[in-house]
């Protein structure tokens, strides 16, 4: 399989379908090392990591069911418990945390935008090492009490949870867009 052959079959695995095993120490040492690798203009590295992994998935799920019915007392049974169960399928759970530079040469939006490639990047080094992810965020991304919780600053943003495992089902293709229809030139 050529680079190219292997950049055309990623795909993101639903949450539901990972399991364990998970990557190793060094795994993630290695994915998170190739993640750095983004673009970074200023070389400002406007992004950071926190690893969920373990129980602690579970006591998260449990934070989110509870501040579900917080946020929602008429929560339906099914919403709470896909809430409890969130983080419970993929082994880890990398979160992309944004901390920008606020008045820096490099603008907020090409921080914003490397820390999205470092998403990215996190996707296509699981599957590089076997594994299937999956980027997501959802309400918990944004919910103050949530964010607090995890330790994330009221002047830093999750960029997107990545949940990395095995695959128990083959991922899903799903329909692309023909990037010829995307595609215009330019004439001066």
């Amino acid at each position: 399989m050529n680079d190219l052959d292997f950049l055309r079959r990623r795909r993101s695995v639903p949450s539901r379908l990972l399991a364990e095993p998970g990557p190793t120490p060094a795994q993630v040492d290695a994915l998170l090392a190739e993640a750095v690798r983004v673009p970074d203009h200023g070389k400002l590295a406007p992004w950071r990591f926190l690893r969920i992994q373990g129980t602690a998935r579970h006591a998260l799920g449990e934070l989110l069911a509870a501040r579900g019915i917080e946020r929602d007392p008429a929560a339906p049974a099914a919403a709470v418990e896909k809430d409890r169960h969130r983080f419970s399928h993929a082994p880890l759970v990398l979160t992309v945390i944004a901390r920008l530079t606020p008045g820096h040469k490099v603008p907020e939006q090409e921080q914003l935008l490397s820390g999205g490639a470092v998403c990215f990047a996190l996707l296509q080094g699981a599957q590089a090492l076997g594994f299937g992810a999956q980027w997501l965020t959802g309400w918990p991304a944004y919910d103050p009490d949530i964010r607090r919780r995890l330790g994330i600053a009221a002047d830093e943003a999750v960029l997107g949870f990545i949940h990395i495992g095995t695959a128990s089902a083959e991922a899903p293709e799903r329909q692309r867009p023909d990037p010829r229809s995307l595609l215009s030139d330019w004439t001066p």
